[in-house]
């Protein structure tokens, strides 16, 4: 893994994170995680299934405590929530339209009304959904609800995203759509995003550095560094050097998914 300039501020820094679950059985989900994400970068996770990665997101999101071991942030976020989240199952509320649902984190957060509207307009626009602001998502596709999420999670103005497969539910063409309209969001803002996937090709297209974690118990098994350029689109899936990176990564991972189905 490059090392961090040293001027570079962690907005992460977990140090020896176990995490087990307690029960009729343990489960050893999480063992010794060490891991620094610098401010405005853009992590994804990457593992087989059951391997801890949800486990560990919402370990940084507090809502889960590591058994173990320490998680150090380092956000600046006053009056509002220091991580936002979105999840795979959009979470939007059905009793609000458009505008309430992407202005909700603002308004908990005590935020004036004409403060927050105006906030949820932009980010209703940047994400697409202009002229759907009076709209219920019963009356939406799928991949517009999904926006609805991404929209509420960037107005909130938290500085860290925290994402758990946030596009999976989505058909092949709305997610492509979808990686492109959150790389192009993101970029606006350079909040610190972690983003939890199965998608090798969505791991490379969307983060600068990319964590691969082994079969449970969950470890990290390695840490890639993404070189390609941004502003990044859908082009350079077409590159060889992309496809020998995709190729290079499943063939680490590979191992770990065969050991997952064996636990299974």
């Amino acid at each position: 893994m490059t090392q961090a300039p040293p001027t570079a501020r962690y907005a992460f820094e977990v140090e020896s994170v176990h995490k087990v679950f307690a029960g009729s059985q343990k489960v050893f989900a999480l063992d010794d995680i060490n891991l620094k994400l610098t401010e405005g970068s853009f992590t994804c996770i990457v593992g087989p299934s059951g391997c801890g990665k949800s486990t560990l997101l919402r370990i940084l999101g507090e809502l889960e405590t590591a058994t173990s071991g320490t998680v150090t942030k380092n956000l600046s976020a006053e009056g509002i929530p220091e991580s936002a989240f979105v999840f795979q199952e959009h979470g939007v509320f059905p009793w609000f339209n458009v505008l309430q649902n992407v202005a909700f984190g603002e308004h908990m957060a005590g935020v004036g009304k004409r403060e927050r509207t105006e906030h949820a307009r932009h980010w209703i626009a940047e994400a697409g959904l202009s002229g759907f602001e009076e709209s219920y998502p019963h009356q939406l596709s799928g991949g517009m609800r999904q926006r609805i999420a991404i929209a509420r999670a960037f107005a909130t103005g938290s500085p860290a995203l925290l994402m758990d497969e946030p596009l999976g539910a989505l058909d092949a063409q709305t997610r492509m759509l979808m990686q492109e309209q959150l790389v192009r969001l993101w970029e606006m803002e350079r909040k610190t995003v972690v983003l939890v996937t199965h998608s090798i090709e969505e791991a490379l297209l969307l983060g600068d550095q990319i964590v691969m974690m082994s079969a449970r118990p969950g470890r990290i098994k390695e840490i890639i560094d993404v070189p390609f350029g941004r502003p990044r689109s859908m082009e350079i899936e077409g590159t060889p050097e992309f496809a020998a990176m995709k190729q290079g990564i499943w063939d680490s991972l590979r191992d770990e998914v065969q050991a997952s189905l064996r636990y299974s």
